[in-house]
């Protein structure tokens, strides 16, 4: 095993295998990250393939900041290895991991706000090593396609949030990197901008890049994310799709509305025996909490309601199923 060690891969930035190939881009061999006696992460061992979208979930303090600083070169790992897979044959000589892994930080403040959007994209391609007028085709492109060529000209300490979400994405694609690492891009924006920035990282990924994308938002995984890595505690406690993540989850827990002129709630439990508790969700005489024993699927459970005289108007999970799942896989990482 390598020892704090990065290989920044084979080839010079943006030259990544052809995205309709299955090909590994981001690798993380059992990486260990120690402050002190602190473990921090603990063995995350985890492979991106190109053209995919990860999604990195785990609770407050279960390493993910500091997995994300250390695939961007930010932090060196105490023990373990990050291998970036590029074209095989050239190597991206000074550019590092600059050229190879795009960032967009959660809560971003490296902007130059007395600046218009178009003047900091140029100032950061340049810092990169694109020409003057290299920089400057590369930024107007890039704010076309997190739509903000309206806002070009405007200085960024008048852009709404945001926009300098969308800013900082157009940023972190300026050397079109092989890897594009994503933290939190989504949180605080309404569900209008929250969508935008969603669809902009997945036309990056149908190009061929892979994706790390941190969030808290968990259902909107979905329908988003093609797999998706759990940490808690510093070490993986799932890796896999998320069909697969949904499956783990129990589901025990259901709301159900029953009509208020139905049977009593007291004959109801009993009428339930050990194959469900039933207690209330709200006061409205309505609402309750339906809680299945091992074993018991849902129908039998209404069965039983209908069978001792219970109206069922409506039933639903209490919590989503992605949200149950990683509530069952963080909760046995803290015992």
């Amino acid at each position: 095993m390598t020892v704090g060690h990065i290989d920044r891969g084979l080839s010079a930035p943006g030259e990544l295998r052809s995205p309709g190939a299955s090909a590994t881009a981001l690798e993380v061999r059992a990486v260990t990250r120690t402050f002190g006696a602190l473990t921090v992460l603990d063995g995350v061992c985890m492979r991106t393939e190109a053209g995919e979208v990860r999604a990195l979930l785990g609770p407050n303090g279960a390493g993910k900041t500091t997995l994300l600083r250390i695939l961007s070169g930010l932090t060196a790992p105490s023990t373990g290895q990050v291998v970036f897979h590029t074209t095989d044959g050239a190597r991206p000589g000074g550019w590092e991991a600059r050229g190879l892994v795009g960032l967009v930080p959660s809560g971003d403040r490296s902007f130059y706000l007395r600046l218009s959007g178009l003047e900091n994209l140029v100032f950061f391609a340049r810092l990169y090593g694109l020409g003057r007028a290299q920089a400057r085709r590369r930024a107007a492109d890039l704010l076309g396609r997190v739509g903000l060529s309206d806002a070009a000209g405007r200085r960024v300490g008048l852009y709404s949030q945001g926009m300098k979400r969308r800013l900082a994405a157009a940023r972190a694609l300026l050397v079109e990197p092989p890897v594009l690492l994503v933290d939190e891009a989504t949180h605080d924006l309404d569900p209008d901008g929250a969508r935008t920035i969603r669809e902009l990282v997945r036309d990056v990924a149908r190009d061929g890049t892979a994706v790390l994308w941190v969030t808290q938002r968990l259902d909107e995984i979905r329908g988003f994310a093609d797999t998706v890595t759990v940490l808690a505690s510093g070490a993986v406690r799932f890796d896999g799709t998320v069909d697969q993540l949904i499956s783990t989850s129990r589901g025990r827990r259901y709301v159900v509305r029953l009509a208020a002129d139905g049977s009593d709630p007291a004959f109801l439990r009993s009428a339930l025996g050990g194959v469900a508790a039933l207690d209330p969700a709200s006061g409205d005489g309505e609402h309750y909490r339906l809680t299945l024993a091992p074993g018991t699927v849902l129908g039998r459970a209404l069965a039983c309601l209908t069978d001792a005289g219970a109206a069922i108007l409506g039933c639903h999970h209490e919590r989503s199923e992605v949200e149950e799942a990683f509530l069952a896989l963080t909760a046995s990482a803290a015992r």
